[in-house]
Formats: structure tokens, sequence, C-alpha cells
């Protein structure tokens, strides 16, 4: 007696239109067609996001391959699974009944198995007298052999649209660490910004339109977000470069040596340090300037918690930061880029102490186009250090939290 393979679920389970174009899609599957069915497995993790599954439904299905002995999937095999609720909840990590039953109606809408339901809605498999497998009823996994191509070119295209966006970020990241540089370069050696009267007019302007374009970069970005960014970036990469090597051309060769000399003696971090008048207390004697992190009321804030709250600030590094000197004489160059006067900077160092101050400008930095004034911002912290109601804890631990938002956005 010819047998007749089930159309539509039990209960109360709707038939859809969707469901019945997946049937059709289960029947047009070439005998001589063979796929690995983990390889398709991982293609349909990768193209998840395409296919509209999530992670504890792709948890399901690869528990119902389990169920299936062979590791290739053929056009000609019976490839029916009926597995119970109770043993294929063990093969998904002990899943609630309730949470199994949903994503496997996840799967079926989503056309990745075809649901085969006996008469009772129970899964079994009835045998013939040779003991083989006559008829079988649960889930039919042809979908993934008819499909599998599709599934592969899915997982390609979002591989492919990976490596692109990790190509942009990479080339932010390096474009980033370049403008600051070089800026930092170029207020450090008096380069002029003005060529015939063209350009920018100082280099507060030049660093002003950088941190403009980092704001524009998105929280959660996608790579056509990021890609005008990148290329309005490598631009103002060029233009900063063209105005030190401009510079470089135009000096004779006896200037060249002296600023040759210069550019030594501005490589040690020392150098930075001295463009502050404040910093240098203690340099008579040679010793190292000890740090007071207790001014405003706080007590010492470990340099790595201060960068990850921070850490556009390693940008302008010549040399990284590995200490708190480095942090100084970074700071002093960022504080001339933000604007911030010699005046409201050595107060600001004067009333908070020299380290809250600096982790005070790493935190404007990174605000960025937030803060309109950097230098007036900074006088009113000052204001109210000097009455005791600033306190560093909260705006490192805002910084922090912020940071930690957007990585979980991301």
């Amino acid at each position: 007696m010819q047998s007749h393979s089930p159309t539509t679920p039990f209960g109360r389970r709707s038939l859809t239109l969707a469901h019945v174009a997946s049937q059709m899609v289960a029947t047009e599957r070439s005998p001589e067609k063979i796929v690995h069915k983990w390889k398709i497995f991982h293609a349909i993790c990768t193209a998840r996001p395409r296919l509209g599954v999530s992670e504890r439904a792709l948890s399901v299905l690869n528990a119902l391959l389990t169920f299936h002995p062979e590791t290739a999937l053929t056009g000609e095999d019976d490839l029916i699974v009926f597995p119970s609720n109770h043993q294929l909840s063990r093969r998904a990590h002990g899943m609630p009944a309730s949470t199994l039953r949903r994503h496997l109606a996840v799967l079926v809408d989503a056309g990745l198995i075809v649901r085969r339901d006996s008469p009772n809605g129970k899964r079994y498999a009835r045998k013939d007298d040779a003991g083989e497998i006559e008829l079988a009823f649960g889930f039919d996994l042809s979908p993934l052999v008819v499909r599998s191509e599709e599934f592969e070119s899915l997982a390609a295209d979002i591989e492919a649209e990976a490596r692109a966006l990790k190509l942009v970020r990479e080339r932010i990241t390096l474009c980033r660490r370049d403008i600051a540089k070089m800026i930092a370069t170029g207020i450090e050696e008096g380069v002029p910004t003005r060529r015939a009267g063209q350009g920018p007019a100082d280099w507060q302007e030049v660093h002003a339109a950088f941190r403009a374009m980092v704001a524009q970069i998105p929280r959660t970005a996608t790579r056509q977000e990021l890609e005008p960014i990148a290329d309005e970036l490598s631009q103002l990469a060029d233009d900063v470069l063209n105005l030190l090597e401009e510079h470089i051309k135009s000096k004779n060769p006896s200037a060249n040596e002296s600023h040759s000399e210069r550019h030594i003696q501005n490589s040690n971090t020392d150098t930075l340090i001295d463009l502050e008048p404040s910093l240098r207390e203690g340099r008579a004697a040679g010793a190292e300037p000890r740090p007071q992190l207790s001014r405003v009321g706080e007590g010492a804030y470990p340099l790595g918690m201060v960068l990850s709250a921070c850490p556009d600030i390693v940008d302008y590094a010549k040399g990284g930061i590995s200490n708190w000197r480095d942090f100084l004489a970074t700071a002093a160059v960022v504080r001339s880029m933000l604007g911030i006067s010699p005046s409201a900077w050595e107060e600001a160092q004067k009333v908070m102490g020299e380290v809250p101050a600096a982790i005070v400008v790493a935190c404007i930095l990174q605000r960025g186009t937030a803060i309109n004034s950097a230098g007036g911002y900074l006088r009113g912290l000052t204001r109210k250090a000097e009455v005791g109601e600033f306190s560093l804890g909260p705006i490192l631990m805002a910084q922090i939290n912020s940071r930690r938002r957007d990585k979980q956005r991301a």
C-alpha cells in the first residue's frame, strides 16, 4: 500500500503558504546531491542574521542533526528524524519543553526543516518486515540539502561584509592615530598651518576639525556609514602630512640641521612636560615629578582605569602611555590642542593637582564635541574644586559606563 506524506501539522498549529513552499522545496532535492551536515550547519550559523533565526533555535537544529546517523546528507536518503521531546531536550542542553517547541516553530517558519506530523502528533518510524524504515513522522531535514548553495552564498556574503567592516575600522584607527600624532608634532615644532592665506588659522582649528570627524562615528556603525568618515579622515591625514612635509622642504640646509637637533630633544617626553611651567617643579633636583592624586578629595586611581575610561588620549602619545609621566606629557599636548589657555591649565593644576587636572583634560578630549568650550569647562570644574564640590570619581565612572554601554550595543 502506498504511504501518504503528511502536509498539514497536527493539532491547533496552522498551515501557511510558507510551510507549503518549504515542503515544495523539500521534494526538489536531487538524488545525486550530497552535503556535509556540519559544514552546512556552520554556513547556517554564519548566515543566521539573514535567515531570521536565533542562537537558541540553531542549538535545537544542532540537536536535530545529531539524530541523523550519517555525516553526509544525500538527496536519496530518508532525512526525517523523529526524536521525542525528552530526547531532543537532553541534546539541546536541557532546554525546557515549552522553549523547545517555540524554537522548533522558528526553524519550520524559516524553512530550515519541514514538519511531518503523525496522525496523533507523536514522532516515530514504522518499519517493514525486513526491519527497514518504511515511513517516519518527525522533522524532515531535506531543505538543508536543497538550499545548501543558498546558505553557503549567504554565509560568504556576510563573511565578506565582516572583512570589509574590519578593514574600514582599521583604516579609521590608523588615520586617527596618524592625525593625532602629526598634530602634536606640528604644535611642538611650531609648524605654520597657513600657506599663502590658505588653510586653517592654527592647529587648534585642525584639531577641532579632527575631533568633529571622530564625533561622527556612530556607536554601532555599518560599513556604509563608516566609509565616508574613513575617506574624510584619510583626506585630513594627507593634508596634515602635507603641512609637515612643506615645512621641511621650506627650510634651508642649516635650518634642517638645527631642526633635527631640536627634534631629537623634543622626542624625549620630559620636553613635553617642560611646555607647562607648573610641571617643572622638582625637576631642578633631577627628581621625577611625583603626581598627587588626592588634592580633589580622591584616592589614587590606577592608570589602567583612567586609560580605560579615556582611551583617545593614547592617540596623542609619542611612544604610548605606560606610566603617569607619559600621561602628564601627553595631557600637556592635548591641553594645547583643545584650546585650553595656559592660565586655565595652571590654575586647574594648582587647585586640583597635576594628575587630576590631566585626567580631566583626558575626559574632555574623550567627550569630544559634546563640550563646546574646553577651557571654560575646565575653569568651571576648577571653581567647583576650590569649594570642595568637585569629585573626579563620578566623571571617570561615567566615562567607563558610557564605553561599556557602547560595547554592549556593538
